[in-house]
């Protein structure tokens, strides 16, 4: 065991030393050969421990990120004997596999689309409707990766793994991006703004590159990112991330199967130890202060109303639009209205405790801004009517808003 752990190492550190050389500048092919000398049962886990190990050493995620594609070319021929990663069905892993099973046959039919419109060198209706459908279908994979980034990597993260879902969570961006400008490309098509000539230069130069990131990063989840979580996450926790699937999402498959791990109770995504002073929740912990604080802070006035019709709170933002006073609390709402339109307030909460209505919008100009106030029917998890919450929000500054900004403004 000992010749292990120390053959091991050794391994590491020669690895972690080709890796550098290549970020120094040396090409894939003059590594190999040492490569080959090093490997010979090296996996996914091993992989993504040496990025993580070069990240605690100083080397920026960014410049892994940079690399990523040279790292997994020179470890594809250790990878690509590597056995799939079995799981049963309905376990999370299985279900990312069926996931990109479906992407992978997407994106086949997409590139033979793409072939035929280059082969006819026109923008052929026909064709193009089969396009944006399976352009539709591809911009499923968001789900596919909310997933990950939302659930799978936290607990990687709580197991000491942070650079490599850093990594991966970029070139999701970076795919992302890629697609949203597909959306575009498409646009400008159905709008008669391009010529066939165009349309194939554009498909070349944005559309085909982004479909070759999509298979790479499902390569590299196939061998390098699932084998490792199967190794690192508990049955226990595996369940915890099958559990918060549902909310977020599939793509373009529905798991056919309840999976239950045989033996680890399942870890709760919040800490079970509250610390002294703390809330909790059910998703998350806070104190007190922090809770009004956090209120406070909403880019919107809040007010609730109880079962009894009793105002028994309001936040108290910086910019109030209604002017309210503590002496309302414990008032009883109608008294909180005047009498002509008393009657309004009553209907609402009537419809709401009758379960006719859930949600009552309206809204109103008030000293040239547009106030948006809305009421909603507040209900416990059984269904039974707790209060009507109160929400009332200059809407001006949204109305104005036009194009994108993804730029920070300087301080």
């Amino acid at each position: 065991m000992t010749e292990l752990i120390n053959n091991r190492a050794y391994r590491q550190e020669q690895l972690k030393r080709i890796i550098r050389d290549l970020h120094a500048g040396q090409s894939v092919e003059d590594v190999k050969d040492r490569f080959r000398a090093l490997i010979e049962d090296i996996g996914g886990t091993e992989i993504s421990q040496l990025e993580q190990a070069l990240i605690d050493e100083g080397i920026p995620e960014a410049e892994i990120k940079r690399l990523c594609d040279v790292h997994v070319s020179v470890f594809q021929e250790a990878l690509d004997v590597q056995p799939p990663s079995e799981s049963v069905p309905g376990h999370p892993i299985h279900t990312f596999r069926l996931e990109n099973e479906a992407l992978e046959k997407v994106i086949r039919d997409l590139q033979e689309v793409l072939n035929r419109l280059e082969s006819s060198r026109e923008a052929n209706q026909e064709l193009l409707n089969r396009w944006q459908e399976l352009h539709t279908k591809l911009s499923e994979v968001e789900k596919h990766y909310s997933r990950k980034e939302n659930i799978l990597f936290p607990f990687l993260e709580r197991n000491g793994i942070t650079g490599p879902p850093g990594v991966m969570w970029s070139i999701h961006d970076d795919i992302r991006a890629g697609l949203k400008k597909t959306s575009v490309l498409l646009q400008q098509i159905e709008v008669g703004t391009l010529s066939g000539d165009e349309l194939i230069k554009q498909s070349e130069a944005q559309v085909r590159p982004v479909l070759k990131a999509m298979q790479d990063m499902i390569y590299k989840e196939e061998k390098i990112l699932f084998p490792m979580c199967l190794e690192t996450l508990s049955e226990g926790e595996w369940q915890a991330v099958a559990e918060e699937s549902d909310e977020i999402g599939y793509t373009l498959i529905t798991p056919s199967h309840q999976w239950q791990p045989t033996r680890s109770r399942k870890i709760e995504t919040t800490p079970t130890q509250i610390p002294e002073g703390h809330l909790q929740l059910s998703t998350g912990i806070l104190t007190l202060p922090e809770i009004e604080l956090i209120f406070n802070h909403l880019p919107v006035d809040i007010t609730f109303v109880d079962g009894d019709n009793v105002v028994r709170y309001f936040s108290q933002g910086s910019e109030r639009i209604f002017a309210r006073t503590k002496a309302i609390i414990g008032r009883r709402v109608e008294n909180c209205h005047p009498p002509e339109s008393v009657h309004v307030v009553t209907e609402i909460i009537d419809d709401f405790r009758a379960g006719t209505r859930d949600v009552a919008d309206f809204w109103i100009r008030l000293k040239g801004q547009l106030i948006y106030i809305r009421y909603f029917a507040v209900r416990d998890n059984a269904g039974e009517y707790i209060g009507v919450l109160e929400v009332t929000q200059n809407v001006t500054p949204i109305q104005e808003l036009k194009g994108e900004k993804r730029l920070l403004d300087d301080a």
